[in-house]
């Protein structure tokens, strides 16, 4: 998945002559903490509602100093890992993207971000969640993947972490079934730590409820 296949042109971007109260009214309307600004199809910063509120709403947001300076952007081929990783590092609701010209082509939005990846496979297609503790030394997602494989389940997703520790990882497997007793239990013969696991009667209704709580605060 690219940002290609994501980017929206539904919020129309500022212009150095608009106000910050203008950029205000906006954010409102699209329920949205940053704008960006565009002269032509060249993207000049991203503005945020702080900026705003700490100058003068009246002023024309070209005199403003951004507090996100490195304009932060992912081109139209980046993957929408990228997209996420900016959303994290800078607190943003929404990112730019550019053309390969860095020309602007429009914005992804951290709400488009959320339903795209809820409505994956990793997370629609029902299944069982596995939480492993591995040494990072003992690491091998190709001997994880066999010892799943090898009760007839596939790997529908993985998220790792690491704890403060960094001699561990936290390990999150999505697996495409609900009977994964054979699964743990051969992890455990491995000598795997198993630090939770869930089945999907156990975690769908709270999932549900999670990401029903997460769009309900983006949409205030």
């Amino acid at each position: 998945m690219t940002a290609e296949s994501l980017v929206s042109n539904e919020i129309i971007p500022l212009r150095t002559s608009d106000t910050g109260d203008e950029a205000l009214g906006m954010m409102s309307e699209f329920y949205v903490r940053h704008l960006p600004i565009v002269n032509n199809s060249e993207l000049l910063g991203l503005l945020s509602e702080d900026d705003i509120l700490n100058f003068d709403a009246n002023e024309p947001v070209g005199s403003y100093s951004l507090s996100v300076s490195h304009h932060p952007s992912v081109k139209t081929s980046d993957h929408l890992y990228e997209v996420m990783r900016l959303m994290a590092e800078y607190q943003l609701t929404l990112v730019p993207v550019v053309d390969e010209r860095n020309n602007y082509t429009g914005v992804i939005t951290q709400e488009d971000l959320m339903r795209t990846f809820a409505r994956s496979t990793a997370f629609s297609e029902p299944g069982s969640i596995i939480v492993l503790e591995v040494a990072r030394r003992d690491y091998s997602m190709a001997e994880i993947a066999r010892i799943v494989e090898s009760e007839n389940a596939i790997i529908l997703s993985t998220l790792i972490s690491a704890e403060d520790d960094l001699s561990f990882m936290e390990v999150t497997l999505k697996v495409n079934t609900q009977n994964i007793g054979a699964i743990i239990a051969t992890f455990e013969r491995f000598e795997y730590q198993i630090k939770a696991s869930f089945n999907e009667s156990d975690y769908s209704d709270s999932l549900r409820e999670r990401y029903d709580s997460l769009i309900a605060y983006l949409n205030v």
